[in-house]
C-alpha cells in the first residue's frame, strides 16, 4: 500500500500542475530546499496556527492590510514541490477566512492555471516589497489559462474568488506572514 501511495503520488507530481502552480512548469519548478523570504516579523502575525486537515500542510496566519483594514487568513503553506504543484486542485469550498500560500525562492515572475480546480479563486501576486502586484479576480474553473504575474513575485497568494472585491483587497496592499523555521 505504501508503494501504490507514493507511485499515485509521483504520477500526480509528474503528470499535474496545480491549480494555481506555475503554468507551464512541473513541481520541479519551486525550490524545496532554500527558504523562502519571510515577509514579516513573529510579532506581526503568528508563524504557525495547525494543520490542515484536508491537505496536511502546516497553516499559517496570513495578514493583509487594505484600505478597509487588517484582513486574517488561515492559509495553508505549500511549500515544496509536490504541495505548490497540487495547490487547491480538486477542491470543492474554501472559506472566506482560507486561504493557501506559495513562497517563491528565489522570486520570480509566477504563472498560474486552474487545471482540476472546481472552485472559482481570486490570486494574489505579492511582490518582494510585500505588497500585492495584481490579482487574477474570480478565475474560471477547469481553465487552462495562463494567469500572470505583473512583476516578480515573492510569493502567490490564493482565496475564494470574489473576496478580494468584497474586502476592498488592492494592488499595493501589504502582505505580512512569518514561515516556519
Amino acid at each position: 500500500m505504501v508503494r501504490l501511495t507514493a507511485f499515485v503520488i509521483t504520477i500526480f507530481g509528474a503528470s499535474m500542475l496545480a491549480a494555481c502552480s506555475p503554468a507551464g512548469a512541473g513541481p520541479e519548478a519551486a525550490n524545496s530546499n532554500a527558504a523562502a523570504p519571510q515577509a514579516a516579523t513573529e510579532e506581526q502575525a503568528p508563524a504557525d496556527v495547525g494543520t490542515h486537515p484536508t491537505s496536511g500542510l502546516p497553516v499559517i496566519e496570513v495578514l493583509i492590510e487594505s484600505a478597509s483594514g487588517t484582513h486574517r487568513f488561515k492559509s495553508e503553506l505549500a511549500v515544496t514541490p509536490e504541495a505548490q504543484a497540487r495547490g487547491l486542485m480538486f477542491r470543492t469550498e474554501l472559506a472566506d477566512d482560507e486561504a493557501m500560500l506559495f513562497p517563491s525562492d528565489p522570486p520570480a515572475p509566477r504563472s498560474f492555471w486552474m487545471r482540476n480546480t472546481p472552485i472559482s479563486l481570486d490570486i494574489i501576486y505579492v511582490g518582494v516589497d510585500d505588497k500585492i502586484l495584481n490579482i487574477a479576480e474570480n478565475t474560471e474553473p477547469y481553465s487552462l489559462e495562463s494567469l500572470p504575474s505583473a512583476g516578480i513575485a515573492s510569493s502567490v497568494f490564493e482565496i475564494r474568488g470574489g473576496l478580494s472585491q468584497e474586502l476592498g483587497i488592492a494592488a499595493g496592499d501589504r502582505l505580512t506572514y512569518s514561515l516556519p523555521e
